[in-house]
């Protein structure tokens, strides 16, 4: 990495024009006005939670449905026939087309990034939770049955904890798009955010201050990952530790 950085430091003050490809020291340079001065959208910690406030509610509620739905859809042979085309055409449909939309309909307000994030987030998680309930065992189920399990019971004690890895899995992804959602979002019509800020600094040509919002975006991503990594430690504690290729040698 401070090869990398070096190289890209030399490369911009002796053959490439920083003006177009910036370098490390000016971008890091930004990045402490920001931190320390504010930005011209205010503090970079406002902006920050608002990108952050966009993108957890349409992580949430994306999560929300996209399990919701795809268990449903799993579990049920017929739903998921009826629905699978609708299903299949919405997802078909261009997120930067849905989140214009989102902007005539909504306003530039929150309701317009959050609902952005939560079509990302959704479908991400959806097919992931269909898969898994899907994927149940058969036999377990049917002996479940025959013990008199309903179906709420059999939902809470076989469904979701069998399509658990799969949800997860969909999850560590899916705040990477939400976070997308948001920042496209604001983009296209905002009046704080770190993707608004982006925004100005491309219309201003200052390369430096889109690096440097990349960073902070990235850091915020790299932060989600972290949690969502301990939430999946927590949720999967109850299984038996997966048994090492080499423990036979």
């Amino acid at each position: 990495m401070v090869l990398w950085l070096g190289s890209w430091e030399l490369c911009a003050r002796t053959i490439i024009d920083p003006f177009f490809y910036s370098q490390p020291s000016k971008i890091w340079d930004k990045l402490v006005i920001w931190f320390t001065d504010g930005t011209s959208l205010g503090s970079i910690w406002e902006n920050m939670g608002v990108t952050l406030e966009e993108a957890v509610l349409g992580f949430i509620t994306g999560v929300v449905g996209g399990v919701v739905l795809g268990v449903l859809l799993g579990r049920s042979t017929f739903l998921a026939d009826v629905l699978a085309p609708f299903i299949k055409g919405a997802n078909a449909i261009p997120r930067i087309v849905l989140a214009a939309l989102f902007v005539i309909w909504f306003g530039f307000g929150l309701p317009s990034k959050v609902a952005t994030a939560f079509v990302l987030v959704f479908f991400a998680v959806f097919f992931n939770a269909f898969q898994g309930a899907r994927e149940v065992d058969r036999v377990l189920v049917d002996n479940a049955r025959i013990l008199g399990a309903s179906r709420w019971q059999l939902l809470r004690t076989i469904v979701l904890p069998s399509a658990t890895s799969w949800i997860l899995a969909s999850m560590h992804v899916a705040f990477g798009f939400a976070l997308i959602g948001a920042i496209v979002g604001e983009f296209i019509g905002a009046d704080r955010g770190v993707g608004l800020l982006i925004a100005h600094s491309k219309n201003n040509f200052d390369s430096a201050g889109v690096y440097a919002g990349m960073l902070v975006v990235t850091a915020m991503a790299l932060v989600a990952e972290w949690l969502l990594t301990k939430l999946e430690h927590r949720l999967t504690a109850w299984r038996p530790p997966v048994a090492s290729g080499a423990s036979g040698l």
